[in-house]
């Protein structure tokens, strides 16, 4: 792989997330899209209390879910 071809951002966490915690990106986001009357934060929490998430990898999918989606 060569340098420029490397996934940046928090798309990078995407496959620890996947291997970690036993689900596809999809159902995390899908979960997220359901958490639209909530600010970051408050869903990098609901991530880390409910699905005990860490919290990089939580916010990383909250920021890619915030930055892809149309809210």
């Amino acid at each position: 792989m060569s340098k420029d071809s490397k996934v940046k951002g928090p798309a990078s966490y995407f496959p620890a997330i996947e291997k970690k915690y036993g689900q596809p990106i999809e159902h995390w986001l899908n979960l997220l899209a359901s958490l639209h009357d909530k600010k970051h934060m408050e869903r990098v929490a609901w991530l880390k209390t409910e699905h005990g998430m860490g919290h990089g990898h939580a916010n990383a999918l909250v920021a890619y879910h915030l930055a892809n989606s149309k809210q």
